[in-house]
């Protein structure tokens, strides 16, 4: 048998296990992809089991500093050899120094932390932390995304995602994104009740950016209305969007910083809490009102040390400020000159790119031509019209170059 034959029967014996073990409908989404497998990866590249090179400009804004990066395997292999999961009875060094290394990096007054594995567990470790507070009712925007389970999918607002588990939380409101006046309405007829969780771009509806200074009129209506500030940054934080925090921007300080994707190193998952001491003080009291037994794992510990100190060596977070003025103009340009008035717009911020289209359809159109072109993307799951592009810091001048040419060729592609 040629190696080309066996591959592909590898290929669809892996679509096959999907299918049977794993899920139907994510099978049938391979295969859309065109049915190929990743195997390897390395910085902003990964190597399919065809023998494919493509640019990850996906992976939903986990791969800040690429794959593999040394800075973060070295940690995480050090630990594997030492201690890779704790007993959680005794203390454990990693955690601690996770915790500071966090900290550090964090707007000021934010002193605490509480780790967990996924960005959903951090977003329920705050509704929670917001309850111990008395903050029973919730309030998150309109097409804003903080994940599935179900505390996080009461404040994800989006039909499609909801309806098949309802009922969900009681006492939440949505309010139009980007409107601080609606908030100020909606947190006047529950004071002293409210917690308020808002993303700084919302990444899942399509990249949208709200009016400046949006985040501080939130932070004046919570302060006005005594409600707690939730700050979900799990996508954009750590230097995603060209700031260290998309808060950095209007000098906002939150009870509550969620982080998460990058915060792995693109390595181990891990996600985090970071609160003032005020906001976490019933957590601060009882170490065991709200715990995980993978909370704090030592590998995990190791990457997040080894992802803090990537971005700050390699100067990650300068890097995608300069990056994201470069690309976005150029991705604009080539998007209208191919697709004219088929392109809405094309924003974004630092490596948080969006290219929205008038379109239906046209936005998965152009991402598997993309990835026809070597160019991996991310669709956006709260907007069937706009393709996302999550590049990493550490794209070359050649990668750039690259991606601009496969995004020219697949916007003519996807008109033929």
């Amino acid at each position: 048998m040629s190696t080309v034959s066996r591959t592909a029967d590898d290929q669809q014996a892996i679509i096959s296990s999907y299918r049977r073990y794993l899920s139907k409908g994510r099978a049938a989404l391979g295969e859309m992809f065109g049915g190929d497998v990743e195997e390897y990866s390395s910085g902003a590249w990964l190597r399919t089991a065809t023998g494919r090179k493509i640019l990850n400009c996906g992976g939903y804004g986990v791969f800040l500093m690429g794959a593999r990066h040394p800075r973060v395997i070295t940690e995480v292999t050090r630990q594997l050899n030492a201690n890779p999961i704790a007993t959680r009875l005794l203390l454990e060094p990693q955690a601690a120094r996770a915790a500071e290394a966090l900290v550090q990096v964090a707007p000021a007054g934010l002193q605490k932390v509480h780790f967990a594995c996924g960005g959903a567990e951090a977003v329920e470790a705050a509704i929670k932390l917001g309850r111990a507070h008395g903050k029973r009712h919730l309030v998150s925007m309109e097409s804003g995304y903080h994940g599935k389970t179900l505390g996080a999918l009461s404040v994800t607002a989006k039909e499609t995602f909801q309806s098949p588990f309802r009922p969900l939380l009681p006492e939440v409101s949505h309010v139009p994104y980007g409107d601080a006046e609606a908030l100020d309405r909606v947190l006047a007829q529950h004071p002293g009740e409210a917690c308020v969780i808002v993303e700084p771009v919302q990444g899942e509806a399509g990249v949208i950016i709200p009016p400046d200074g949006y985040l501080r009129a939130v932070e004046a209506a919570c302060r006005r209305h005594d409600a707690f500030f939730v700050l979900d940054e799990i996508q954009t934080g750590l230097g995603r969007v060209g700031h260290w925090w998309a808060a950095d921007r209007e000098g906002v300080v939150p009870d509550v910083l969620l982080v998460g994707k990058g915060l792995s190193g693109g390595v181990v998952p891990v996600s985090a809490l970071v609160a003032t001491p005020e906001a976490f003080g019933p957590f601060d009291k009882d170490p065991f009102i709200h715990t995980s037994t993978f909370s704090c794992h030592p590998l995990a510990m190791a990457a997040a040390q080894g992802a803090i100190a990537a971005i700050k060596e390699d100067g990650l977070v300068e890097r995608a400020a300069a990056l994201g003025d470069l690309l976005i103009p150029q991705l604009r340009d080539i998007a209208v000159r191919e697709l004219g008035d088929r392109v809405r717009e094309v924003r974004g911020r630092g490596l948080l790119i969006g290219i929205e289209f008038t379109v239906p359809g046209l936005a998965g159109d152009l991402l598997l031509e993309l990835i026809g072109a070597g160019v991996l993307g991310n669709h956006s799951l709260n907007s069937s019209t706009v393709m996302r592009l999550t590049p990493p810091a550490v794209l070359t001048d050649a990668d750039v170059d690259f991606l601009l040419d496969a995004f020219r060729y697949a916007a003519r592609a996807v008109l033929n």
